[in-house]
């Protein structure tokens, strides 16, 4: 007859979102999780903001407190999960937590981000562990697989489709022609997107994301002023119809990569990528994370970067590695530890890659003669040039293709075409990515 199941309880910081989906998943599956791992994981008390908002959950009585303190000190909790968003207060509970000698799990990609360095350190020092895994693209165990699984490769190279909702936009906007605006206001009638969807739109949400996997692959914190972000707000459908015609795609993509000299680059942009690639094909709010091993090769992991069932999935997953390691007095399992610490963050204007480049300009004789003057006098070759037939007056869009270059070089182009009198709205720019282990 087998022997009743341990249980251990759990301080559930943050009843939003994500912090319900883990905490009704927990009930719903509870039973083959305790099959599985032979622990029962039980919430014992929950900290949330306001106890009234929290009415119509059936929450038992006594289980709330609008204190993170009353988890950290309670003896019979040893594991606290982090799911209130934010930086500060989140940052004080994580710290406070680690130092009381808690195990941690967290989903909060800006607090690791910011102060994932320290945090972790920290949590090396006191020998308890902390766990991220739901921090990156939601429900796909990237964390887990570069940690675990690819452990014995030099990550030579990851892309990463790594925000839902701004690939929504893109998805939108290439299938049913609609503008920007109008997408994201479809994403944010679908739950897709925040009311200030800021940090989605930005790019600075998957730039948090970047920050973490280059941790993870290379183990050195790149810090956020080093990292290159830039979001789609500016980008239109004629850019989206030009990638098309040209057989790409346009997605914003996190790059985390390697160069020949060491250095790491770390980047968020819209590029646009190959339509035979199967990242090309990742639609709607579904995230996709590339990653190339030195052994391995190509490896790509696909699946629902956010939401609350996919997110408390990660959620869990963490639990249930944090319960065993304290059942099992497995000692500090943190698991996979960076390990390389491969130098300098490589500057973005030292970064090359092919680029697209849309101009409006005044269709009237010379124009292209004074843009290739200017791109050739940067040292940048022409791939091709495409201007749509206009009436004659009118204004045009000038498409080019343009040869590898630094991104500094390029930028100094850039700068310079957009003084021309000729050119009429400052100018698009986006990269053009192969998405293999090394440009070139």
């Amino acid at each position: 007859m087998s022997s009743e199941p341990k249980t251990v309880f759990v301080g559930l910081a943050g009843l939003g979102n994500v912090g319900a989906g883990v905490y009704k998943n927990l009930i719903r599956n509870g039973d083959i999780l305790t099959d599985r791992t032979g622990v029962r994981i039980k919430v014992k008390r929950i900290a949330v903001r306001s106890l009234e908002k929290y009415t119509d959950m059936q929450i038992p009585e006594g289980m709330l407190t609008t204190d993170w303190r009353d988890l950290v000190n309670d003896p019979e909790i040893p594991v606290i999960v982090e799911l209130i968003g934010g930086v500060t207060e989140a940052y004080d509970l994580v710290k406070t937590a680690i130092l009381a000698g808690k195990t941690v799990v967290t989903g909060n990609k800006a607090l690791l981000a910011g102060h994932g360095y320290e945090l972790i350190a920290l949590a090396e020092q006191e020998d308890v562990p902390l766990y991220f895994e739901a921090a990156v693209a939601g429900g796909i165990p990237i964390i887990k697989a570069v940690r675990e699984a690819l452990i014995g490769n030099h990550i030579q190279a990851i892309y990463g489709i790594i925000n839902g909702t701004t690939n929504y936009i893109l998805t939108r906007m290439s299938d049913a022609g609609l503008s920007y605006e109008d997408a994201l206001g479809e994403a944010q009638a679908l739950g897709y997107a925040e009311s200030d969807p800021t940090l989605d739109v930005n790019g600075w949400d998957a730039g948090h994301k970047a920050i973490i996997l280059a941790w993870l692959s290379y183990g050195d914190w790149v810090k956020p002023e080093q990292v290159y972000v830039e979001g789609v707000t500016h980008l239109t459908q004629t850019d989206l119809k030009f990638a098309r015609s040209m057989g790409y795609a346009v997605k914003l993509l996190g790059v985390i990569r390697l160069d020949a000299t060491n250095r790491i680059e770390v980047r968020v942009q819209p590029c646009l990528i190959p339509q035979t690639n199967i990242m090309a094909n990742v639609h709607g709010v579904m995230n996709a994370v590339a990653v190339y091993g030195d052994i391995v090769g190509e490896t790509l992991f696909y699946g629902s970067g956010a939401g609350q069932n996919a997110t408390s999935s990660s959620v869990i997953s963490d639990l249930a590695d944090a319960v065993d390691n304290l059942t099992n007095e497995a000692g500090d399992n943190n698991g996979f530890v960076p390990q390389g610490h491969y130098g300098a963050c490589l500057p973005v204007d030292e970064t090359v890659s092919r680029y697209y480049l849309r101009l409006r300009v005044d269709d009237r004789p010379g124009v292209i003669a004074s843009i290739s003057k200017i791109i050739a006098d940067h040292g940048i070759g022409i791939l091709s040039l495409q201007q749509p037939e206009v009436d004659p007056g009118a204004d045009a869009d000038l498409m080019l293709m343009l040869h590898q270059a630094t991104f500094g070089k390029m930028k100094q182009a850039v700068a310079a075409i957009a003084g021309l009198e000729c050119v009429l709205a400052p100018p698009v720019l986006l990269r053009v990515e192969s998405l293999k282990a090394r440009e070139g």
